[in-house]
């Protein structure tokens, strides 16, 4: 099977562009790109690691989010977090190009890179890796990461377990991410850079802290999307359009 790419590429100006290959293994959906050669010391997995790791540094040198973020910081290292550009995200589906900030685009790469990098913490978002949206908007994230999960629940189920319906298990993984990106952030504070690569952590964390309060809110920000689903909405007399 040939391996699922996906290619970034920041255009900053007309005489300079950053391009970004990532490489997915189809099976394990995890980051086949060899990472940065020399990596700098804040990649050191006992760097700030995060307190909920699991991993050692006997077994594993480098954090697997810090070694594949390591790119991303030391070329974007004179670029600031409002900097306009234009981004290509190219894929084997579609093409996506659109006008953004630096944070804006960082924030779609890191999350990529991130969900697939190989982190214990960061394992249950790799279908959201494979079916990648760039650039994705708050709502769309609410929906596909909560679509994932019930998903992955109708499979537990099917293997003869018991399904969480009720999503608990989601507000874990995310409360446990949010640990992750802290400790990411504060790595990057750490290095020699402007201030894009650790907004893009901080505006993905704005996101990873809205799942758990949308799952406590019942997901009613959504509901109305479901209503031809639902009992009474589905009995309500449909509209007519006037002519």
């Amino acid at each position: 099977m040939n391996p699922i790419c996906i290619r970034y590429c920041f255009q900053l100006n007309k005489q300079r562009e950053e391009v970004f290959d990532v490489k997915l293994d189809p099976e394990t959906l995890e980051i086949i790109t060899p990472p940065i050669q020399n990596p700098p010391d804040w990649t050191r997995l006992e760097f700030h690691q995060c307190p909920h790791c699991p991993l050692q540094p006997a077994d594993c040198r480098e954090c697997p989010v810090a070694i594949r973020l390591a790119d991303i910081v030391q070329r974007f290292a004179d670029i600031c977090s409002y900097d306009k550009l234009r981004l290509e995200v190219t894929t084997t589906d579609r093409h996506i190009s659109q006008q953004t900030t630096a944070q804006q685009g960082l924030r779609s790469l890191a999350g990529l890179l991130m969900a697939a990098s190989g982190c214990p913490h960061t394992l249950f978002l790799k279908p959201m890796a494979r079916f990648h949206l760039p650039l994705s908007t708050e709502a769309e994230t609410i929906f596909r990461a909560t679509g994932m999960y019930l998903l992955a629940q109708y499979f537990v189920a099917q293997s003869g377990k018991q399904g969480d319906m009720q999503m608990d298990g989601l507000t874990t993984l995310y409360n446990r991410l949010h640990q992750v990106n802290l400790s990411t952030a504060e790595r990057l504070r750490r290095s020699p850079q402007t201030d894009s690569p650790i907004n893009a952590v901080s505006l993905l964390d704005l996101f990873t802290m809205t799942i758990p309060w949308v799952i406590e809110d019942k997901l009613e920000e959504i509901r109305p999307l479901f209503a031809s689903y639902l009992p009474k909405e589905a009995l309500a007399k449909p509209r007519c359009v006037a002519r």
